[in-house]
């Protein structure tokens, strides 16, 4: 009969043993527009599916980002981090195995002459003293009866999947910056052709203003006029020249080098896409590392709400023990004789904890439910993200289109202002007005040219381009 309570007791073991004691919340299916706000096409082709190298034809902007990518310590970081979760991962896998250790013991107790145990060894044993030496290994197993093991192996899983994904997050953002960089250093250069090219304009400007005072035809206010025209042309060169500097050394330390010159190749106007498709709205789902990271995230914290439950319930530990023990060195190894061994099994029900349990386990399913409310969010932020990008790429077009012309307008309007003054059908002032509309038209038409390029490049990580 005791057999079959043993085979018994065995048999509900095995049943209840990786039992969950708490249900895991799915990852949410937040609901999707059919297409993206402001969308060229809603085919499911994307530029997500783009790797860096392909997506940037700039050759100099290829072999910067490359470098960004192996040499910048965040990433570097990253990888670390992904290090250190790979270890716990490993060491979670080994949470259902025996716990193992060796033990030598060699102890010599010497009671009190007026005690009992002093008194029986004088009139038993003859000694004053016990001496007692042990040597064997012991065995401790904690059956996984409500998963909480196993629950600890999907919590290290989760987190070493959301540290994957926080490397590629980091590397999107690595190319996204270097992109903008870059295009802000190409927006700069033509900016200061421009300036230089406006400077030694109004430099004319005033040589002719100063001939025309020469010869009495205008006042000394018209040559004080011109050449502050010339000065702000001029200060505008120096300005740029350290905008230059400062963003090629904020470029190389996104590399990892120190700072130095940053070779570009051509300019503005080569850089920009001919298609931009965004694919399907429920693709971002799967191409955007940061959803990815909060998917895992919430299934860590599935985990560790069994965990916190599972600590509520019995623990059941099987212990086991032997070796050697003698109370004479000299028949210490003996065998059979100082052979021992021990099994014991012990069941563990918490009862008064200070609710500290209790509050665990209510804090891990807050935690949860904070879990499912920022992958819902980022959702939301990844959808508005790619609809910012594209109304940016559409209404730039536009304002690239108006500038251009604008421009076009104020170059001809300067030329025509300098032979009208050469002829004496104009006055200084028109001449000044006409030099400094264009310059200020021209740097404004590089600087939208740029926000268009970095719009695109807004665009391919919105939709979870850069890292692959």
């Amino acid at each position: 009969m005791k057999t079959y309570s043993n085979y018994i007791l065995l048999l509900l073991l095995l049943v209840i043993t990786g039992c969950k004691v708490s249900k895991d919340v799915e990852v949410p299916q937040p609901e999707l527009p059919q297409a993206y706000r402001n969308a060229f096409a809603t085919d499911t082709a994307t530029i997500a599916d783009i790797e860096w190298k392909n997506f940037f034809p700039d050759p100099n902007l290829q072999e910067l980002i490359g470098r960004a990518v192996s040499g910048n310590y965040d990433l570097q970081i990253a990888l670390k981090n992904i290090e250190s979760a790979q270890l716990l991962l490993r060491q979670s896998k080994w949470g259902q195995v025996p716990q193992a250790s060796l033990f030598v013991n060699a102890s010599t107790s010497i009671p009190s002459q007026n005690s009992l145990n002093g008194l029986s060894l004088n009139n038993f044993l003859g000694t004053s003293h016990i001496e007692d030496y042990s040597a064997g290994g012991s065995l401790s197993w904690e059956a996984d009866i409500w998963g909480k093991i196993s629950s600890r192996k999907k919590e290290a899983l989760a987190n070493y999947l959301k540290t994957e994904e926080a490397k590629k997050a980091i590397q999107a953002n690595i190319v996204s910056t270097v992109a903008q960089g870059y295009y802000n250093l190409l927006m700069l250069d033509a900016q200061l052709d421009i300036a230089i090219k406006n400077r030694t304009l109004s430099e004319n400007t005033v040589n002719m203003v100063t001939r025309q005072f020469d010869a009495g035809q205008v006042s000394h206010l018209g040559v004080e006029q011109a050449e502050a025209q010339r000065l702000r042309a001029a200060q505008i060169v120096p300005q740029l020249e350290k905008e230059i500097t400062i963003q090629e050394n904020a470029l190389s330390i996104l590399t990892g080098t120190l700072p130095a010159e940053i070779v570009r190749g051509k300019g503005l106007a080569t850089q920009l896409h001919q298609s931009l498709p965004t694919g399907l709205p429920a693709t971002i789902l799967s191409h955007r590392p940061d959803i990815k990271a909060l998917e895992y995230e919430l299934n860590a914290a599935n985990a560790r709400v069994g965990i916190a439950k599972a600590f509520m319930y019995p623990a059941l530990n099987i212990t086991a023990t032997g070796g050697l023990n003698s109370f004479k060195a000299d028949n210490w190894f003996n065998m059979p004789a100082s052979l021992f061994g021990l099994v014991a099994g012990s069941l563990t029900q918490p009862l008064l904890q200070g609710r500290k349990l209790k509050t665990q386990y209510e804090i891990a399913k807050t935690e949860r439910e904070k879990a499912v409310l920022a992958f819902r969010q980022q959702v939301l932020v990844a959808v508005g993200e790619v609809s910012n990008a594209l109304v940016e790429i559409e209404k730039l077009q536009e304002e690239v289109t108006f500038a251009t012309q604008r421009v076009d307008n104020l170059q001809r309007a300067v030329s025509n202002a300098d032979k009208l003054f050469a002829s004496g059908l104009a006055n200084y002032l028109e001449v000044i007005t006409a030099q400094g509309n264009v310059l200020q038209s021209e740097l404004e038409l590089a600087a939208v040219k740029r926000n268009q390029m970095s719009a695109e490049v807004r665009l391919y990580k919105s939709l979870g381009g850069g890292w692959k």
